[in-house]
């Protein structure tokens, strides 16, 4: 399962955190956080500035930060359909299937043409199925149809396909 991490349409244009996405873009995510945490020490409730912080974050791997500043900004702006997803995305990563389903819906809730949520959703969907295919075959090692439908929910995806991707 590869589900996608949002971007946040208005980072690329933004003054302020600039400098910060470009060193994140590079790769240089150390001093990419030191440049954003400055810009957000100075205006801490600019949304653009906060949601770079949990793609460097994230990329970081230091996931319970990263989530903590989505669900902060969730919070803030509900209206913002992209903190939903990539909560959901890291929720996912830990296998919280079900948690990571109702962001998304969040996510189309505040944004109904938000395809990315959209399909995150379904692939959200697709790993429950999976699961509830082999949950059945455990319990009936001869279910030929759980088997044939648990074999194509793996044919749709790639083998070691099940960390978020940026986007």
């Amino acid at each position: 399962m590869v589900l996608t991490l949002s971007v946040f349409p208005a980072l690329a244009q933004s003054d302020g955190p600039q400098e910060a996405s470009q060193l994140f873009k590079q790769g240089q995510l150390d001093r990419a956080l030191d440049r954003v945490n400055v810009y957000i020490a100075n205006r801490p409730r600019d949304a653009r500035g906060r949601f770079l912080k949990g793609l460097i974050l994230t990329e970081q791997n230091k996931r319970d930060d990263a989530i903590k500043v989505f669900t902060d900004l969730t919070q803030d702006f509900p209206e913002l359909p992209e903190p939903y997803n990539n909560l959901a995305v890291l929720f996912a990563a830990q296998g919280q299937y079900d948690k990571a389903r109702s962001l998304l819906e969040s996510a189309i809730s505040a944004h109904p043409g938000y395809a990315t949520a959209h399909e995150n959703l379904g692939d959200i969907y697709a790993k429950m199925a999976g699961e509830a295919y082999g949950k059945a075959l455990k319990l009936d090692r001869n279910n030929a149809t759980a088997n044939t439908k648990l074999n194509t929910l793996k044919g749709l995806f790639p083998a070691g396909a099940a960390s978020p991707a940026a986007k």
